[in-house]
């Protein structure tokens, strides 16, 4: 039986976790947008493919990642939050997860696709939506976003299979990909 947090899922984790951390400090991982977010971004990304690659707790250790530097980092009273910050990204790699695996064995480029946008999605929805609850923002100040969402859900799938189509090519085949 495998242990939850084997060597390679540590390692793993410390990789998607430096990747998410180097993306925000260097700002490669915010995309400027004239909105009241100020930002699209693709700090998410390496949660969900911790996720799809390596499980739920893998994703779920990489968002936490992911929402303690945006928490550190907040410039604005709606990141300080860690309800807001924090929480909803500890999901993204976990709902990726869980969408991927039920669909993988249909087509893994769908899974991976579907992996992504849901991993995307667990993002926005969870802190917009904790936002909203919170009195951060109201309902009309988010649909400026709308578009930013819809182009980071493109951003994050195109990446996801990219990353996770060579990542399996490199081991092989060895976890049975079809890619």
């Amino acid at each position: 039986m495998q242990s939850a947090l084997s060597v390679r899922r540590i390692v793993i984790t410390g990789i998607l976790a430096a990747i998410a951390i180097l993306l925000g400090v260097t700002r490669i991982g915010f995309i400027p947008v004239p909105n009241i977010s100020g930002n699209a971004t693709i700090m998410h990304v390496p949660a969900i493919i911790g996720g799809v690659m390596e499980g739920p707790l893998v994703g779920l250790l990489v968002g936490g990642i992911f929402g303690l530097f945006s928490f550190l980092q907040a410039s604005i009273p709606l990141f300080k939050d860690p309800l807001v910050s924090i929480l909803p990204r500890l999901f993204i790699g976990v709902t990726a997860y869980y969408s991927y695996a039920a669909l993988r064995s249909r087509s893994e480029y769908v899974a991976l696709v579907v992996a992504a946008v849901i991993g995307t999605l667990t993002n926005t929805v969870g802190v917009l939506g904790i936002a909203i609850l919170r009195g951060y923002l109201t309902v009309e100040a988010t649909i400026p976003i709308l578009p930013q969402a819809i182009a980071e859900l493109v951003i994050a799938a195109v990446i996801t299979v990219a990353v996770v189509a060579a990542w399996k090519r490199l081991e092989g085949g060895k976890k049975g990909s079809s890619l």
